[in-house]
């Protein structure tokens, strides 16, 4: 007896130090902890940083062209000696060409190489507002989660006791044994549902681990704060959501990117020069020679078939796109309205059920159980009360659960934090 005393002490010891060391985490650390260190927004950091660092050789020249050989040089080598009858025939050539790219032509294609991230900065805030509409859910649902098991907590006790009353009246025959029996079920269910939450929030931690990208093992407890928030008209004006929203804007970079593709087309249009450069090395008693020649790029129609083509598909293109944002526009706003009116109602059965139904049932309970206490009263009606008590608790939490969920779905389609 002794050591299972001291056994039950020593567990008591280390469930305290293991909660008091315990991490406390604010739903804005796990905001910030995700933006700094999730692997997926580090992926995007790494494509931005490699665009830009491609578009740093968008001025770059093409390498100059070295050629060598003999030039007009017969094919008797007798002839290439100088003799009384002739100078010598033919010539070792040395030649280096070198195009100089057309400075307009380099602009637009830095310009557009340049523009190119805009696009993966726009899709990493998309991804990481909906990384933080995760990391929402999963932390209010946590929050819910342990309301609910401090009630059935409480409620655990209160059985127990009701348990533990039930035997030593039944002994002076003052209870009945089938209300013995119910309440023990009630128990017994009552602690199989604190072990299905428990794991619940086992998972949530495991999730918010693993968004932050650290050890899914890590303990920690999250503050139970939440706020209900009122969303006015004015976050469903368009132009502020066109503003707001990343895949909207990512179509807007897209766009712009492709009227930059345009310009880097029609900038091939434009002719291109370049310098050649040849030295020959004469045989015999012949003069040292040289040739320096300019060269020029002329398109032509049959030459430029595939940038027009080229072009008019950038143009249907970005049509496309502005479509595609007037229907995101669209659907945004509808769903955003339909959630806010949602909202709205979910709040007023929140507040009935927190300020007339759980009170109203909280007095019957302690009426009945006032009546079984005096002998006025049966247990039955005390169990009965009790689970409409438990119920309507459960109920309530439930509605706060949609509450924060359409909270964080309305600030996910806004791309509020």
């Amino acid at each position: 007896m002794l050591k299972n005393k001291y056994n039950i002490v020593i567990s008591f010891l280390i469930l305290s130090f293991t909660t008091a060391s315990a991490q406390v985490l604010s739903l804005e650390n796990i905001l910030s902890t995700i933006k700094t260190d999730n692997p997926q927004l580090k992926m995007y950091d790494a494509d931005i940083q490699s665009m830009d660092a491609a578009a740093k050789g968008a001025k770059s020249w093409m390498a100059p062209q070295v050629e060598t050989g003999f030039f007009m040089t017969p094919y008797n080598t007798k002839m290439w000696k100088a003799d009384d009858m002739s100078p010598g025939m033919g010539s070792y050539m040395i030649g280096v060409s070198q195009m100089i790219p057309n400075a307009k032509k380099q602009n637009t294609e830095y310009k557009y190489m340049s523009a190119m991230s805009s696009v993966e900065k726009e899709n990493k805030n998309y991804t990481l507002n909906q990384l933080y509409a995760i990391a929402k859910t999963n932390y209010y649902q946590w929050l819910i989660l342990n309301k609910k098991v401090k009630v059935a907590d409480d409620n655990l006790l209160l059985l127990n006791y009701m348990i533990k009353s039930m035997e030593i009246r039944y002994q002076y025959n003052m209870d009945k044994l089938p209300t013995y029996y119910k309440a023990k079920s009630q128990y017994n269910e009552l602690e199989s549902m604190i072990i299905m939450l428990q794991n619940d929030i086992s998972q949530k931690r495991i999730m918010l681990n693993t968004l932050m990208s650290r050890d899914k093992n890590i303990a920690f407890e999250i503050e139970e704060t939440f706020e209900l928030k009122e969303y006015n008209a004015q976050l469903l004006d368009t132009t502020l959501i066109s503003k707001n929203r990343s895949d909207i804007n990512a179509i807007k970079r897209t766009m712009e990117i492709n009227q930059l593709k345009i310009d880097a087309e029609k900038s091939k249009f434009l002719p291109e020069f370049g310098v050649k450069y040849d030295h020959m090395f004469a045989f015999g008693q012949q003069p040292q020679q040289f040739s320096l020649m300019g060269m020029i790029t002329i398109p032509m129609p049959w030459s430029t078939k595939m940038n027009k083509a080229n072009i008019s598909s950038f143009q249907i293109k970005n049509e496309s796109l502005n479509w595609q944002k007037r229907m995101i526009l669209n659907e945004t706003v509808g769903m955003i309205s339909g959630m806010n009116t949602e909202l709205s109602n979910l709040k007023k059965q929140y507040t009935i059920s927190e300020k007339s139904i759980i009170p109203s049932l909280r007095k019957n309970y302690d009426t009945a159980v006032l009546a079984w206490q005096n002998n006025t009263g049966d247990l039955f009606v005390v169990l009965d009360a009790w689970e409409a008590l438990n119920m309507a608790q459960m109920d309530a939490f439930n509605k706060l659960q949609s509450i924060l969920n359409t909270q964080v779905e309305i600030e996910k389609q806004l791309e509020i934090k």
